[in-house]
């Protein structure tokens, strides 16, 4: 496995979501104006961070990276630990399915039980978000070359918080999609979409399939909505010329920017390499060194 891709995986995840941080929730226009087009770290804006910050959707992938790393393994039981842990230390940014199913959690609810019970007891429109989709693509790098294990871990980690099968597939394909890039295959989202078969809820696979096939959607939605941020971010992340500006692209789309920003950029991180991300990018990030160690680490898993 290439070791500049597996870097890239982790590195570029950080990149888009500590790029896309201080304008989340704004509009185009909104990022437009005040920044003309955003391709450098800033300071501020939204959650009023230094710059460089990472948010939720990193911090819950060294989780998982780390986990992987100490039990030389994925234990849904420990990763939930550790998420409860990360929750208990006050993060200033939290997804509401993933603060419900990491409190029950907190009151004697298991690993398969928290995201199960919280996905039952929410409406449509707000139980299929993209909470586990943005931590997921460590594990694409152990489980790289078997695709049986991954597509369960896949499911397992989002289960945890995000029950919905469209939560639980979603991670799978991407999962799937990032590790044929580390193995360097000429169609990795179809092979994804091929290999969970009938398995794939309707609506994901209609939103994922065109870009199978190389097409463009006329409209790409950036809501926090895990079909659209699927759909946007393996768009930009797959059809790009570089990493830099797959991670642009993403963030200045407005919306949920940290988030689609960081699997838009895990994506192209893999598709590229770590050595193709800018290095000033990188400077402004503290967990770099760690995210580059974990990396080298997780390959030994």
């Amino acid at each position: 496995m290439n070791p500049n891709r597996v870097r890239g995986v982790l590195l570029g995840l950080a990149c888009g979501d500590a790029l896309g941080r201080p304008v989340e929730f704004s509009t185009p226009g909104e990022i437009s104006t005040e920044h003309g087009q955003l391709d450098e770290m800033v300071g501020h804006g939204t959650w009023n961070q230094p710059t460089g910050t990472i948010t939720d959707d990193t911090e819950q992938a060294l989780c998982i990276a780390r986990s992987l790393v100490e039990h030389q393994m994925f234990d849904p039981a420990d990763v939930a630990d550790r998420f409860v842990a990360w929750y208990d230390s006050g993060p200033f940014d939290i997804g509401r399915m993933t603060m419900r199913s990491l409190s029950r959690l907190k009151h004697g609810d298991t690993w398969d039980e928290a995201g199960q019970h919280v996905w039952e007891q929410s409406r449509e429109g707000q139980n299929a978000g993209n909470g586990s989709v943005i931590r997921c693509p460590p594990l694409a790098i152990p489980y790289a070359t078997e695709w049986d294990r991954l597509v369960e871990v896949s499911r397992h980690s989002s289960q945890i918080t995000h029950a919905d099968p469209r939560c639980t597939e979603g991670c799978a394909i991407l999962n799937l999609t990032v590790a044929g890039l580390l193995e360097g295959t000429d169609t990795p989202l179809q092979d994804a979409l091929d290999y969970v078969g009938s398995n794939a809820p309707d609506e994901l696979v209609t939103a994922l399939r065109p870009l199978a096939r190389g097409d463009s959607p006329g409209t790409l939605e950036t809501s926090g909505y895990v079909v659209h941020t699927l759909q946007t971010a393996l768009h930009d992340g797959l059809v790009a010329d570089s990493s830099e500006d797959a991670i642009v692209t993403a963030v200045n789309r407005g919306g949920d920017t940290d988030t689609i920003g960081a699997i838009t950029g895990a994506v192209a991180g893999a598709r590229f390499g770590a050595s193709q991300l800018p290095d000033r990018w990188l400077a402004a990030i503290d967990e770099t060194d760690e995210l580059e160690l974990l990396a080298e680490q997780l390959v030994a898993v």
